[in-house]
Order: structure tokens, then sequence, then C-alpha cells
């Protein structure tokens, strides 16, 4: 295997381009990489975009436009661990713009159908506490939000 690891494919049906552009806008440490398009022998359309490679906060990802075949699903998500709710507010608006879809317990899909979990950091340590009640406090309210909310996961951790 090669040393730099592993790229992930996101297909697309024709918004590869566009769904690039958007996550490199959203993520710092990102930046797009090369475009490719399909020719005369290819499946595409000739001068068509058939993929572009970008990173989205120092991850490699490639984006196809393959074709409406496939489309994505909550089976595959990105989580975003945020280190407040600063982050969680900005990544939570700024995916669901534009035709993006919230869902429960942090869960939301973008304008392209990509499915993230926006989640602080602090909630693995309220749901994972050692003290069963005090967890199981936490996650019933963490299973009521939508967009996570830090200071109301901990009012239930402490019972208040």
């Amino acid at each position: 295997m090669a040393a730099d690891g592993f790229t992930t494919c996101l297909w697309f049906d024709n918004q590869a381009e566009d769904a690039a552009a958007f996550y490199v806008s959203v993520f710092k440490n990102s930046r797009l990489g090369r475009v490719e398009r399909y020719n005369e022998a290819g499946y595409g359309e000739p001068g068509a975009v058939m993929t572009v490679e970008f990173e989205a906060n120092g991850q490699k990802f490639v984006g196809l436009n393959g074709g409406p075949q496939f489309t994505f699903s909550e089976a595959v998500s990105f989580q975003i661990h945020c280190e407040d709710q600063a982050e969680v507010d900005h990544y939570w608006a700024v995916l669901s713009e534009g035709g993006g879809e919230t869902g429960p317990c942090g869960w939301l899909k973008d304008r392209f159908g990509v499915s993230w979990q926006v989640v602080p950091s602090r909630l693995y340590e309220l749901i994972g506490d050692p003290d069963p009640e005090k967890a199981a406090r936490a996650t019933k309210a963490m299973l009521e939000m939508s967009k996570l909310d830090i200071a109301e996961l901990e009012k239930a951790y402490a019972g208040e």
C-alpha cells in the first residue's frame, strides 16, 4: 500500500466540482486538487468533469461524476469533532444550508446528500461516564435533540 493512506471517493451524478469547492470552503486545511475530464473514450460527455481531487480538513477525497445510479445514504457519514458550541453551531449552519436536511442526534445531510455527524467532543465524556445514571441522562438528552447543545447535555448529565 502507498504510504499516503486512503482516499475517500464520493460518487456524484454531476456535482463533484461544486461539492469539492463547497467542502474546501467549509473546512480549514483544505484545498482543491487535480481535475480530470472525460475524453472521447470515456463514459461521460467529452470535456465534462470526471473527477476532482480535494482535501477537506487534511483528509483526501476524490469526487467522481459517475451518474445517477448510486446515491448517498446514512450508512456512511463523516463525524466532525467540535471543540465548543460555536464550532457545532458553525458546521451545523453551513452544512445544512442551501437544501441540506437536519436530523436527530447531531446528524444532517448537506445539499449534496452526504451525511455528517456534528458532535461536540464533550459528548463522549458525558455519555461515557462511569456513573450509569449520569451517562443515561446525557444520552437521553442527546436522543431528544437535533443539533447538539453542550450546555443542555451538561445540565441533563448533572440531573438539572
